[in-house]
């Protein structure tokens, strides 16, 4: 395993991170916000926590909404049953709604005093290592929301704070009134990002680059359109996951062409289409993909791509089919 360090700080995360969303409890009946079908249990997640490790991964990504609180609760209880704090990097995230009632979201002053410490409790843990607003509230003003990060951050409950998929200008506009503010500046973006999405290669991430942002895409691998044959393989999540067939089915003809190239490259290499997209990610200037894992496989072509080294004609024959596509994954 490489380790890198987080954008400018002194932190140093593997440079795959597991992305926790699989794990807690899978919905039934009524869905909880956050919770999902194809979910696994905590019996189910705890063999894919323990290959990370096994792995050398030191990062694990969560948040409060995901199988609403239950992947916090068995990540927590996973990592301190199992390894010492300090030699993991917990990050967790809020904005989204974990109650039905006016105050049970957003990113108020109030939103985050109370789920940081729900958060802690259920990570069982005094601190979490990178606490993340996981979207733009477009209800509370942006200087509340730093603000009370900064007073988190001093508290001594986070450690560093980042933030997640919204327009260039927003947090272009966040970092300046942190600078001018004096409060604590956000040190990544957690962005929607991979070979079917690279619309954040506009303005997003040369911003990052500008200014010593780290780079943590989520859905490295288009929620599994990139590692298989186009529409060839029809799991649970695939049949179930709305939120990514929203994202997906706007530009099928375009992201097709991208799918079909890569099995091309992938096939001429001899190694797996993941590991394939994953050296291409790896390639650009992100820190480390948020990957997520429901078979043994998934983690090891992850960990595979890292001594994967493409050529410049390589990366030419990827990129080469890429359409535009309209801005998704904000909201």
């Amino acid at each position: 395993m490489n380790y890198v360090n987080l954008g400018k700080t002194g932190l140093k995360v593997s440079r795959i991170c597991l992305g926790c969303m699989s794990y807690g409890a899978p919905a039934t009946g009524k869905p909880k916000p956050g919770s999902h079908a194809w979910a696994l249990n905590e019996e189910e997640s705890e063999p894919f926590f323990r290959q990370a490790l096994d792995l050398g991964i030191n990062f694990f990504d969560t948040a409060n909404v995901y199988s609403g609180g239950a992947s916090e609760e068995v990540l927590g209880r996973f990592l301190k049953a199992n390894t010492r704090r300090e030699a993991v990097v917990i990050a967790t995230k809020l904005h989204g709604v974990m109650r039905d009632e006016p105050n049970g979201h957003s990113l108020s002053r109030k939103a985050i005093f109370y789920e940081l410490d729900q958060s802690l409790r259920r990570l069982q843990t005094d601190y979490v290592d990178l606490y993340q607003i996981h979207r733009w509230d477009y209800e509370t003003p942006i200087e509340e929301t730093l603000e009370a990060l900064h007073d988190v951050v001093k508290s001594g409950k986070v450690r560093y704070i980042g933030a997640s998929s919204m327009h260039a200008w927003q947090f272009t506009k966040a970092l300046y009134l942190a600078d001018l503010h004096g409060w604590t500046r956000f040190v990544s973006m957690q962005n929607h990002y991979n070979l079917l999405y690279r619309e954040e290669e506009r303005e997003m991430i040369p911003l990052c680059e500008s200014e010593g942002i780290g780079v943590i895409p989520w859905s490295p691998l288009a929620r599994g359109r990139l590692a298989r044959p186009w529409q060839d393989e029809h799991t649970k999540r695939y049949e179930t996951d709305q939120f990514g067939k929203s994202m997906y089915s706007q530009s099928e003809e375009a992201d097709r062409k991208v799918v079909d190239r890569l099995g091309q490259v992938a096939e001429q290499r001899g190694v797996a289409r993941a590991q394939l997209a994953l050296a291409w990610m790896l390639s650009k200037p992100v820190t480390a993909p948020i990957v997520g894992a429901t078979k043994p496989h998934h983690l090891q072509d992850s960990v595979a791509a890292l001594s994967l080294r493409l050529t410049p004609e390589e990366i030419a024959s990827l990129e080469e089919p890429y359409a535009p596509h309209p801005v998704l994954g904000f909201s």
